[in-house]
């Protein structure tokens, strides 16, 4: 039995906690006081850009005290400075007589006793948490110069029992909503460059077979079920084509598919076994899983198909290549002793770093502005979802509270 929807119909569940570990060199301690009118809300808008801003490993919590300071009060920046703050976020929320919030804030820099500017949201009560992740994205900007991803979404499978669902989450876990759900398994979900389309692999035909599907409306497509197994989709830069393993001819080689369907193009031919592609984000090559030295390495090669180049020459076995959207670095999991642990290559330089001390990671996935891998794990004989920084030295814990939690992917920055 399986049951697509679309994520308007859905209730708004709560499935994830944050935990955060790890001190980073270089964090700007900040402090976010408690938004003038939050107290009337079940989440408070000052604690969801705090844990974001954490999160990013670019921030240290200053304790506010749980004071309340709104965006037209000018604070006295030498306390802040003294609770050892260089900058300070203060802000409101007022619901208006149609039913709506009004959130607004101001960000301070408490050093130079300077206001960095201020701006506000109109939003309805599901999209409170929504406008906390704007916050935090105008605030990780200003004083980053990076984009925020606060606001961008996530997706991953969960399994409880014999039931499987694909969930699409802010990205901080919270506010998860079902796609699909199924008796049978779903596996490796894929955003699409627009951030509207999700694709993935379902077993529902018994068979592995790849669907697109429509995240707003729930509408699906089935692009690829050929004779054999159909899996490992990946979007190019695009969005006109997946690349996609078949073993329709015998063996698991990479084909391309147009993503609306048809168009089918096989992209190599190799002795081994060759899967989980991913496109270059400026859509010039494609890396690839191979085994076609004797054990699984990542590969790379051109986009239109050709001669193959081994990337990973460090271990004996690597797979799960995912690339990050500046083009700097692979992220992938390594076989090390027995144990599976995320892997960082900086593409320029060719140097390895291991980001963590665990012994079952899989499905890495970087964060639209490069800085935050997501990835799945295992603790205390659980699966979670992890987010680490790319020195390995930030880690949050995304614990769900029932079921296992596979497969992480994230989204885009909306378009």
């Amino acid at each position: 039995m399986l049951g697509a929807m679309s994520l308007a119909s859905m209730p708004v569940l709560s499935q994830f906690r944050v935990e955060i570990s790890g001190v980073g060199m270089t964090q700007l301690p900040i402090a976010v006081a408690a938004f003038r009118g939050e107290e009337a809300l079940a989440q408070k808008i000052s604690a969801i850009v705090q844990a974001d801003l954490e999160r990013s490993g670019q921030f240290r919590a200053v304790d506010a005290g749980g004071v309340a300071i709104d965006e037209a009060i000018r604070p006295d920046t030498s306390v802040w400075r003294q609770k050892g703050a260089d900058s300070l976020v203060t802000g409101s929320v007022n619901r208006l007589a149609d039913g709506r919030f009004d959130v607004r804030f101001r960000l301070w820099d408490v050093v130079r006793g300077q206001d960095l500017g201020r701006d506000g949201y109109l939003v309805v009560q599901g999209d409170l948490r929504l406008a906390a992740h704007f916050i935090s994205d105008a605030v990780y900007e200003k004083l980053t110069g990076d984009k925020g991803v606060f606001s961008t979404r996530i997706t991953y499978v969960t399994k409880v029992a014999q039931s499987y669902n694909l969930w699409v989450a802010d990205a901080d876990g919270e506010n998860p909503r079902s796609a699909l759900a199924s008796t049978e398994p779903i596996i490796s979900p894929a955003w699409s460059p627009s951030g509207s389309q999700l694709a993935y692999v379902s077993f529902e035909s018994r068979k592995p077979v790849v669907y697109t599907h429509d995240v707003a409306s729930g509408k699906r497509l089935l692009v690829a079920n050929f004779k054999g197994s159909n899996s490992a989709p990946a979007w190019s830069p695009n969005g006109r084509t997946l690349a996609v393993t078949l073993s329709r001819d015998g063996g698991s080689q990479l084909f391309t598919v147009n993503s609306s369907g048809g168009d089918v193009r096989r992209l190599a031919q190799s002795s081994g076994i060759d899967t989980e592609p991913v496109y270059a984000h400026d859509g010039s090559s494609i890396y690839f899983v191979s085994d076609r030295g004797g054990a699984p390495q990542i590969y790379k090669m051109p986009a239109a198909g050709g001669d193959a180049q081994r990337v990973t020459f460090t271990g004996t076995y690597n797979i799960s290549p995912t690339l990050s959207p500046d083009g700097r670095w692979l992220a992938y999991i390594s076989r090390v002793s027995g144990a599976f642990k995320l892997h960082l290559m900086d593409l320029g330089a060719g140097t390895v770093t291991v980001l963590t001390d665990s012994a079952a990671d899989e499905s890495p996935s970087f964060a639209p502005n490069s800085r935050l891998i997501v990835y799945a794990t295992q603790q205390q004989g659980r699966e979670a979802l992890m987010t680490t920084t790319l020195d390995g030295k930030i880690k949050a814990r995304l614990a769900g509270q029932s079921g296992d939690i596979r497969e992480p992917d994230w989204g885009p920055f909306p378009k």
